[in-house]
């Protein structure tokens, strides 16, 4: 079993991981389904109110501290090289840096940037909406299915 600051480590990744799983898997539950009900203008400006809110240091804290966490993780678990534990620790910390954070750069942040940029209720933003919502929302469930999984796996690493 693992032990030691180690554990607490990875006890604090399960935590990291879980709290952006709960926030991403609400957003692909039931936020977006309600956003994309509105009005497209109603939406865009929901949504931009949304993304103007979101990098807060209440959330910030949680999902950037989850990312450098699992780095921190896999890059003990390198070094430790522990007997018990070390797939889950690796496949963790990969899944959430890759499959939660770096989808949040490459695909929801540019989409976010993008809807921004455009005045709710312009032609622009009615026609932009219904994609966005789609593609926002596959990416976003991406997101929260690494993010779970790395919270499960950090779980059984510790079991």
């Amino acid at each position: 079993m693992i032990e030691g600051p180690y554990f607490w480590l990875t006890v604090a990744g399960v935590l990291g991981t879980g709290l952006t799983a709960g926030a991403f898997c609400a957003f692909s539950t039931f936020v977006m389904r309600a956003l994309a009900a509105l009005p497209s203008a109603q939406g865009v400006a929901a949504m931009n109110a949304i993304n103007r809110a979101a990098p807060r240091p209440a959330f910030m804290v949680v999902f950037l501290g989850a990312t450098v966490l699992c780095a921190v993780l896999a890059v003990v678990t390198f070094v430790v090289w522990p007997r018990e534990g070390r797939t889950e620790l690796l496949l963790g910390s990969a899944l959430y840096v890759f499959g939660s954070f770096g989808v949040t750069v490459a695909a929801n942040v540019p989409r976010n940037d993008a809807l921004l940029r455009l005045e709710p209720g312009s032609a622009e933003a009615d026609a932009y909406w219904p994609a966005y919502v789609r593609e926002w929302t596959l990416w976003n469930h991406i997101r929260t299915v690494a993010s779970a999984a790395a919270a499960v796996l950090f779980v059984l690493a510790v079991a």
